[in-house]
């Protein structure tokens, strides 16, 4: 399912990707745990997704968590960390009127 989704993804089929996103992602969570470092990426994978609907202040919400959720999991220097961390540092560096 996971793959089906970025496959949507890929091809900027938002809401099909979401559709499948979000049942990933409680499917992680559920078998898997809230931090379990499969269900984190799939809360990137989610963030990513709603910033490609235009649903911006919901993305960046979910990244933030995701993003000190991986801090305190897999580290500060992981590589997971960094580029969630980068790309939520890219959205607040160029979209400013998105409070947080």
């Amino acid at each position: 399912m996971a793959n089906l989704a970025s496959t949507f993804w890929n091809q900027e089929r938002w809401k099909e990707a979401e559709d499948l996103q979000v049942q990933v992602m409680e499917t992680r969570k559920r078998v898997l745990g809230q931090e379990h470092p499969d269900t984190l990426t799939s809360m990137n994978n989610l963030a990513l997704t709603w910033k490609g609907l235009g649903r911006d202040k919901e993305a960046l919400k979910l990244m933030e968590e995701c993003v000190l959720s991986l801090t305190r999991i897999i580290g500060t220097n992981h590589p997971n960390t960094l580029s969630s961390r980068a790309i939520l540092l890219e959205w607040k560096i160029h979209e400013p009127e998105i409070d947080p």
